[in-house]
């Protein structure tokens, strides 16, 4: 059996990969560079609305696993201490694992997230519709 030239060797993979970005469509003529609705349906088709959601920019709605039972009555009832209101929801905190957040929609109409440790002290809190933390206390 005869050995195949050195050069075939090397030109196959990139043959393979030119093959494989044509049918993707990998070598299409649009000079535009993409669009948005290109975009969004690149997130549709990989991972339904929460990746659609992420593109557009929305990656604060993480699923948090609700607080339940005594936990829950004690969060609530050290979240509505510090800031009187009413429990909108409470959670545990995924981004800050082994904390809870407890949202508390006050008497003046806005909201807060309050965030408790296990032993249920606040300590931070976040107005809702905001990224900056406004007490790291």
């Amino acid at each position: 059996m005869r050995a195949l030239p050195r050069r075939a060797l090397l030109a196959a993979p990139a043959a393979v990969l030119m093959f494989a970005l044509a049918a993707c469509g990998g070598g299409s003529d649009d000079s535009s560079g993409g669009s948005k609705s290109d975009t969004q349906q690149a997130a549709q088709s990989t991972g339904g609305a929460d990746a659609a959601g992420e593109a557009a920019g929305d990656t604060d709605d993480k699923k948090e696993p609700p607080l339940t039972g005594d936990v829950k009555q004690k969060a609530e009832a050290a979240a509505v201490a510090a800031y009187p209101g009413t429990v909108v929801k409470s959670e545990e905190d995924t981004e800050k694992p082994g904390m809870y957040a407890v949202e508390v929609k006050k008497e003046d109409g806005t909201s807060v997230e309050v965030y408790l440790d296990k032993s249920f002290k606040v300590t931070g809190t976040k107005r809702e519709g905001t990224e900056e933390k406004e007490n790291d206390g």
